[in-house]
């Protein structure tokens, strides 16, 4: 089955756990919107975490497009939390990997792993660490809007 997330333009949502980094876990919800342009894909993103008071991490996506049956393609980001980051996502069977690290500044980097469960569902978990200690990760299970 051809991925969806991310290679269709489309708009995706989700809830899940958000766990701290002493592992309190945490609801949370995403909101992710993917659009494709002739020189970049745009995937903006925010994932809430329903603590009192609300936290929310927002991510623009710049991903290059891949060339035709590349299994990986590359990315910048901006996160409001940790700031630029590099990476690349990467199929792997029914999955996406993405790999990412912050350029510059502290040595935040970090791993996240959408399952495809159909065309219009993936479940997704990451962490996020910074010098090889964990800050943060999360669990999802996203909805692809018609």
């Amino acid at each position: 089955m051809p991925h969806t997330f991310l290679f269709q333009p489309g708009v995706w949502s989700g809830a899940g756990t958000f766990w701290t980094e002493d592992g309190k876990a945490l609801s949370a919800e995403i909101h992710t919107e993917i659009s494709h342009r002739a020189d970049c894909w745009l995937l903006a993103g925010s994932l809430r975490v329903l603590c009192s008071p609300h936290v929310e991490f927002v991510n623009n996506y710049f991903v290059e497009p891949p060339a035709p049956d590349a299994l990986t393609t590359r990315f910048t980001s901006e996160n409001s939390a940790i700031g630029k980051l590099k990476g690349s996502f990467s199929i792997v069977g029914p999955s996406i990997v993405s790999l990412y690290r912050c350029e510059g500044g502290p040595g935040y980097y970090g791993t996240e792993h959408l399952l495809q469960v159909d065309a219009n569902h993936y479940e997704a978990c990451g962490v996020l660490l910074l010098d090889g200690r964990r800050l943060s990760s999360w669990r999802v299970a996203l909805r692809r809007h018609s």
